[in-house]
């Protein structure tokens, strides 16, 4: 029984460790100067404003679903639901908050250094 409970706790923590330490290495990775870096600012900043925009939506189609679940199935339907649906807006967020910034750090590298090293930072 403590098994089921610790060993996906484990690796979902895991999980996040090893996306902190791909994120903090994106960051040491150049991002441009002057015109480059104020396009992928805009970018950026746009991708954010997206993704709030649509998240907006979803969590009204998250509470009916809520809601729904709740009225049919019970409780502990509707808290997994919730818990999932936390999680999956989370690391959507997350991953296009990173994508947006390793996009224009990928861009400079195949700039500056070469394919290989481009793709050593999109990967």
């Amino acid at each position: 029984m403590l098994t089921t409970a610790v060993l996906p706790i484990s690796l979902g923590i895991l999980g996040l460790v090893a996306a902190f330490l791909v994120y903090a290495r994106i960051l040491q990775t150049p991002a441009g100067e002057g015109r480059v870096k104020d396009i992928a600012d805009e970018i950026h900043l746009g991708a954010m404003v997206f993704m709030a925009s649509e998240y907006k939506r979803l969590a009204v189609f998250c509470v009916i679903c809520i809601v729904a679940l709740y009225a049919s199935l019970g409780g502990d339907t509707a808290i997994a639901f919730t818990l999932g649906a936390l999680c999956s807006g989370t690391a959507g967020y997350i991953g296009m908050y990173t994508a947006t910034k390793a996009n224009v750090r990928t861009a400079v590298a195949a700039n500056t250094k070469g394919a290989a090293e481009a793709l050593n930072v999109a990967f």
